[in-house]
């Protein structure tokens, strides 16, 4: 999740991001609203994620610096020709991103609400990027088999310390995950090899303490790939990338 503040810095940081952000007309009630326990990119209506402006309201995630880093390393590893599927898309930031850098992708983004698709599909529109959305619970209404898989899945424990600006307003099915936030990672990987090709990569973003639960699932499912556990620019564990197949 983001970084944490104390009261003062968290009050000063999103009284600087509102005058940042919002024109001087709105700034007033802006203030109020921040006061209140709304947060300032819901109050400003969209965030900046990889140079592109994302729509965000309280139907989705507030992108995070650290899913940027996700993205970040993602590239590193991936070619314009390949098809690429993005699991709980949320505002899209991820997908679209990911188009944007590789025109020649097939890029597919799947989320269980169809609240965060109507912001994912109007974020794609604005952003001129071609992405096929499906409504589904990970796996189930998808079809055809990918070369990367990428997902940033709830996954907070329900017994997890969480701000309260981010429970009180961010959508709780984008949070919260059961199994201490395991959940999700299990369904996408117990179900992910039917749906990958020879040569695959899975790029996940992770909770710090998760990398070690999180590689025995890993092995469960999938047959000696390559696991790299990599951390944000907090030195935490963040990430993890899953590799079958051959590669240079």
């Amino acid at each position: 999740m983001s970084i944490k503040y104390s009261d003062e810095e968290l009050i000063k940081y999103n009284e600087n991001y509102l005058k940042k952000y919002l024109p001087k007309d709105r700034l007033d009630q802006g203030l109020k609203e921040m006061y209140a326990g709304r947060p300032v990119q819901y109050i400003v209506g969209n965030v900046d994620f990889f140079g592109h402006i994302i729509n965000v309201d309280e139907r989705v995630l507030i992108p995070r610096f650290e899913t940027e880093e996700l993205v970040e390393k993602t590239i590193s590893y991936l070619t314009d020709d390949m098809s690429i599927i993005d699991l709980g898309t949320g505002s899209g930031c991820i997908a679209i991103t990911l188009k944007k850098k590789f025109p020649k992708a097939k890029v597919v983004a799947v989320d269980i609400s169809a609240d965060a698709l109507s912001v994912a599909k109007e974020n794609a529109k604005q952003n001129d990027a071609s992405i096929e959305f499906i409504q589904s619970d990970m796996w189930d209404k998808v079809t055809g088999k990918y070369d990367v898989v990428i997902s940033n899945p709830p996954y907070i424990a329900y017994d997890e310390e969480v701000m309260d600006i981010v429970k009180n307003n961010e959508p709780l099915v984008a949070l919260y995950a059961d199994h201490n936030g395991l959940a999700l990672y299990e369904k996408i990987l117990s179900d992910c090899l039917k749906h990958l090709n020879d040569k695959y990569l899975i790029a996940l973003e992770i909770g710090e303490s998760q990398a070690l639960e999180l590689i025995k699932i890993v092995n469960k499912y999938l047959d000696n790939p390559d696991i790299r556990v990599e951390k944000d620019l907090q030195g935490r564990d963040r990430f993890m990338f899953i590799r079958g197949g051959i590669w240079k």
